[in-house]
């Protein structure tokens, strides 16, 4: 029987966050589960929205589980976190010697040595495996992907939606792969775009890419997909790609290039839909309830500090009277509101501790609810997860009708059960505002399609021409600004 070993390291790096992505933020993991070695694998990802679940369930050769990790997005990969687990993934694959791998990454992981982070593990891995060993890799739509990752592998998959909500179903169609390139080589085409697109702009939730990632199904290719870019990363093979699949090469060719003129084409389409963010909040008080507002440049899942107080002000300054935020990171009150125990009113200065983006407000709160933020999400996207956040507190913050939830731990806002876990039911709320970029809708459209994206600073700037880029490539068109680098 075929052996294959597989493994899942995954981080989304945002090169302008203020902070380092350390070992131990992998090791004890926070949305997603920490880091899981060995046998462990099986159960640990049993029924999981992870690549690595739906290729292990879709499998049917003998596995060799090496590890899993995964890290709230967020800034440079240190070092010692790379090299730990790139070489125990490396050795274990040295002393398995296996048939085939898998491996389950995100594409846009970045650190201070390697731009590239994920050329450079296939690099390491090819170079343990040989030439001739098959070798499969699913990928974030948000990576950046270069054209060493579609040379050194034999195929890649792609998640199709945004927000992700086929994350196992694309580690399935990796599976798949795999099963017809051991049957015999695959013929592949590989394209950069040069057009980078706002991440609030790229949902298959809206046109152009809704029907762009639709098309693909019609494709008569064996496999194709898209990356769309993970915007905030300065590096050289930022932005969009495509890869293809199939034995007659000059088709999969042909399909890369019909892909990217589709894209292109539609340029002046995509939108990153944001609204200032105090007339945001004043419109969504004149919509019937409940609306949500997201807060996509402060969003965790694009490495976020979580913590800017910019629609929270919002939410003050227009006398909002029934609105509620979550999840705001600061441990800081947290810790505070746990200490004075539920029912207290204490002064507390809330979030803006990374103050290039904002202040902190100062308030007074009344402490409604406590938790120890362990709870299971039960979302499209995190379902089955579970979430361990540290402690959380819901403050009402007097004289006012906004009550925010805080955390101890990054994590965005894409279940309903961040507000939950505090006793809160979004959908009884007129106004829901919630830190994250995209992922929320996959459990908010249940309760609304009054939907808005308030332009508050942070460190996910959804214009792109504002970004002190310095590494990326000449020619690559900034979102539809007009400004070309």
């Amino acid at each position: 029987m075929t052996r294959v070993a597989v493994a899942g390291f995954q981080h989304e790096t945002n090169t302008f966050a203020p902070f380092p992505t350390t070992l131990e933020t992998f090791q004890t993991g926070g949305s997603w589960p920490a880091l899981t070695r060995g046998a462990a694998l099986h159960e640990t990802m049993r029924g999981l929205n992870i690549p690595l679940s739906g290729f292990m369930a879709a499998c049917e050769h003998e596995m060799i589980p090496i590890l899993w990790c995964g890290a709230e997005p967020g800034g440079y990969v240190e070092e010692e976190a790379f090299e730990t687990i790139v070489g125990d993934i490396l050795q274990a694959i040295t002393d398995s010697n296996p048939d085939a791998v898998y491996l389950d990454l995100h594409g846009a992981m970045v650190t201070r040595a390697h731009d590239d982070a994920e050329a450079e593990i296939i690099a390491r891995v090819r170079k343990v495996i040989g030439p001739n060993v098959p070798f499969v890799v699913s990928f974030d739509l948000h990576g950046n992907l270069s054209k060493p990752v579609s040379d050194l592998t034999d195929g890649v998959t792609l998640y199709r939606t945004y927000p992700h909500t086929d994350l196992a179903d694309t580690g399935a169609r990796a599976a798949h792969l795999l099963d017809r390139l051991l049957q015999g080589p695959l013929a592949k085409a590989y394209k950069q775009v040069d057009l980078l697109l706002p991440i609030t702009a790229q949902s298959t939730e809206f046109e152009p890419a809704k029907s762009i990632y639709a098309a693909l199904d019609t494709l008569n290719v064996t496999s194709t997909d898209i990356a769309m870019g993970f915007p905030p990363a300065d590096i050289p093979d930022v932005g969009p790609t495509i890869f293809a699949y199939d034995p007659d090469p000059a088709k999969a060719q042909a399909t890369v290039d019909h892909i990217a003129a589709s894209i292109l084409a539609a340029e002046t389409q995509f939108d990153a839909r944001l609204e200032k963010t105090v007339p945001c909040v004043a419109r969504a008080m004149t919509l019937q309830a409940p609306v949500v507002i997201a807060d996509p440049q402060d969003n965790p899942g694009a490495g976020g500090t979580g913590d800017t107080t910019g629609v929270l002000r919002a939410l003050i300054e227009n006398d909002v009277p029934d609105a509620v935020l979550s999840m705001l990171y600061d441990p800081k009150t947290a810790a505070a509101a746990h200490a004075a125990g539920q029912g207290a009113e204490i002064d507390v200065s809330i979030g803006g501790a990374f103050n290039q983006y904002s202040k902190p407000l100062d308030v007074r709160v009344k402490v409604e609810a406590l938790s120890d933020g362990i709870f299971d999400f039960t979302g499209p996207m995190f379902g089955g997860a579970t979430a361990h956040l540290g402690p959380v507190a819901r403050l009402h913050i007097l004289n006012t009708g906004v009550t925010v939830v805080v955390g101890s731990r990054r994590g965005q806002n894409a279940d309903q059960e961040m507000f939950r876990v505090v006793g809160i039911e979004p959908k009884d709320h007129a106004i829901v505002c919630v830190k994250s970029g995209v992922h929320f809708m996959a459990d908010y459209l249940r309760i609304t399609n009054r939907i808005l994206f308030a332009e508050s600073p942070g460190a996910n700037p959804c214009h792109l021409e504002t970004l002190p880029y310095t590494k990326i490539r000449k020619g690559i068109r900034l979102g539809n600004s007009g400004k070309t680098t």
